[in-house]
């Protein structure tokens, strides 16, 4: 456009006409931005809504309709995640406003986010060139700014070749040829950087094998979904060695947090006797030693095991073993486990969880609003309070500041909770969980006489999560072989995150090296005691 057309026009009635049309074009724009901040608006007063929704159901999905709980959370979080996005489209690109509003509305958080320094980086740099442009003369530098942009490298496939030459000898004849390196899997084209990547992307990322041989087919690879499963079948039992040995080890420890969830399993026995679709309900086992709260030197570790059901037989079979304190929640599988054998000796001792109390009284304020729950909630939450001061602290220490905070807080918790059980329906809920606590009031307070132990079994809880997560993903395990797959994959990969662990990198490299190495230096390879090659090398130099 010239110079000439770019200026207004001299005739003051098309001057009027371009004034009218600027206000119509500016109406609109007006109308379309509060039509948008009133969707916008509305959509973060549903994701709240949401939000509390989502709250108060975890909280209440321990009860017995559980499962029917779960799958409403899973809806909602879906739901919310939607309204989120379209919060965030609905938006208008951050401009400088010509003018400060009256009352200036409070932008939405936006945490930046972190990268690690092992993350590579590329500078590039715009420079000006050495002559100014206004006036040619000569430019020095008087600073820079910088900014970042995180990028992502896509994932590739390749192909390596390996050629062993054949050479024979000019005076004996004989043939000489380099030995073919060792395979993760015999005979297998899976390399250990790939079959790493398809067990964490499974077991980690829950990320079924189906959409795997999608993601590969787009990297140029057509891999079936039966090759799939067989290599992390095979996967899985070469590692089978390692993970005996981590089992075994956090079973040495003398306290440890046990937790269990549901798994659907498929049987062919149940389809074949017509019974449903043939799927059943086994379960998942967790085993944590985590000695990290009060600094301990023991490296955490965590077991997982799976049975077809949930009878006590398989925990006494886990637990054979260990003897110790047990965290758990009020399983009465458990129960024969803190019993004293013939000699009176007690072998496993319990430690129950005041997060299973708690949320017990939660249930019953958030449904009757009832003010003697409140004050459970008020003075359990008092214990945890000074938990959250301690947390890091030495065995000792803990230890002191509870018999001198803590106990007096919970004696007097324990005679309120007598006082109010006589004063409220004995069929209630309210009087259940009293008794609850009441009932196990030595198991109650045994972290107030030992440092080493927590007040709740959350630890177990989080580790038992991402099973719950996977199975959203997985729907069910393949019979009873897919969930003992199941869980000795998650005992090497949460142990390895545990130790603070990329798992895929973990994983690639001991795949890549439990073929040759030597079965009693095993415990090399475990997650706290693992380094890479390429530091062994730097180490025996």
């Amino acid at each position: 456009m010239s110079e000439a057309s770019s200026l207004p026009p001299d005739d003051p009635a098309k001057l009027r006409a371009m004034i009218a049309a600027l206000e119509a074009e500016n109406a609109a724009m007006r109308a379309e931005t509060t039509r948008l901040t009133a969707v916008l608006k509305a959509h973060e007063a549903l994701v709240q809504a949401l939000q509390i929704r989502i709250a108060k159901l975890q909280r209440q999905k321990f009860g017995a309709s559980s499962e029917k709980i779960e799958r409403e959370i899973e809806q909602l979080e879906l739901a919310l995640e939607a309204l989120e996005v379209a919060a965030s489209a609905a938006r208008e690109a951050e401009e400088e406003p010509e003018a400060e509003p009256a009352v200036a509305e409070p932008a939405p958080m936006r945490r930046k986010p972190k990268v690690s320094e092992a993350t590579p980086r590329e500078r590039i740099v715009l420079d000006p060139g050495d002559a100014c442009p206004a006036c040619g003369g000569e430019l020095r530098l008087v600073g820079e700014d910088m900014s970042e942009i995180l990028e992502l490298i896509s994932a590739r496939l390749k192909v390596i070749e390996t050629a062993r030459p054949k050479k024979s000898c000019r005076r004996c004849e004989k043939i000489t040829q380099t030995p073919a390196p060792a395979r993760p899997i015999p005979r297998s084209m899976a390399g250990p950087g790939l079959l790493a990547h398809i067990l964490v992307s499974k077991f980690d990322d829950h990320l079924p094998l189906y959409r795997q041989n999608e993601i590969f087919a787009r990297m140029g690879a057509d891999i079936p979904a039966s090759t799939l499963v067989d290599w992390c079948g095979q996967g899985v039992r070469v590692l089978s060695p390692l993970v005996a040995r981590i089992r075994a080890d956090v079973m040495t420890a003398d306290r440890l947090h046990a937790d269990d969830t549901p798994v659907r399993v498929l049987d062919r026995s149940k389809r074949l006797e017509g019974l449903g679709k043939g799927v059943k309900e086994g379960r998942i086992w967790t085993y944590l030693r985590d000695d990290r709260p009060w600094g301990g030197t023991a490296p955490p570790g965590v077991a997982y095991c799976f049975s077809p059901d949930r009878k006590s037989a398989h925990p006494h079979r886990h637990l054979a073993e260990f003897s110790g304190i047990l965290q758990a929640d009020a399983y009465t599988g458990f129960k024969a486990l803190y019993e004293p054998d013939t000699t009176g000796a007690v072998r496993i001792r319990e430690a129950a969880c005041w997060a299973h109390l708690r949320r017990d009284f939660h249930d019953v304020w958030t449904g009757t609003k009832s003010a003697i729950a409140r004050e459970a909630l008020d003075r359990i939450g008092a214990l945890y309070d000074i938990e959250r001061e301690i947390t890091g602290c030495s065995a000792e220490e803990r230890r002191r500041v509870r018999q001198t905070r803590t106990r007096p807080l919970a004696e007097n918790f324990k005679a309120w909770s007598e006082t109010q059980l006589g004063r409220v329906s004995g069929k209630s809920a309210l009087a259940k969980a009293f008794r609850y606590a009441l009932r196990r009031w030595p198991s109650f307070t045994l972290f107030l006489e030992d440092g080493r132990v927590a007040i709740d079994n959350n630890p177990a809880e989080r580790a038992i999560k991402p099973v719950v997560i996977g199975r959203k993903n997985w729907l069910f395990a393949g019979a009873d072989a897919g969930g003992e797959t199941l869980a000795e994959a998650m005992t090497i990969i949460e142990s390895a995150k545990l130790s603070g662990l990329d798992p895929e990198g973990y994983l690639a490299d001991i795949l890549a090296r439990i073929g040759d190495h030597k079965i009693n230096r095993l415990d090399e390879l475990l997650p706290w005691n693992w380094a890479p090659i390429a530091q062994e090398a730097k180490a025996v130099a």
